[in-house]
């Protein structure tokens, strides 16, 4: 093999080399990416949960309240 066949293909086989490392680092890099889209979808449902049941909590509350001692609403107050 001649010298220059010899060098084309170290730099053939070098730059095939370099693009198959910076696909795979790319795919890395994305996955990544996705998998903190999930995380923080996760995140978001939890927080929407935990807001759902301390609503819940507090119109039970409020109920338990209002049959102690009944509130009137700001209509039912006499005008000045």
């Amino acid at each position: 093999m001649s010298r220059a066949s010899k060098v084309t293909l170290g730099l053939v086989t070098a730059i095939t080399g370099l693009i198959v490392v910076a696909v795979h680092n790319t795919q890395v890099t994305e996955r990544e990416a996705m998998h903190q889209g999930v995380v923080r979808d996760e995140e978001r449902q939890r927080l929407k949960r935990e807001r759902a049941l301390d609503f819940e909590m507090s119109a039970k509350l409020r109920e338990e309240y209002e049959k102690v001692q009944p509130v009137s609403s700001s209509e039912d107050k006499p005008k000045r």
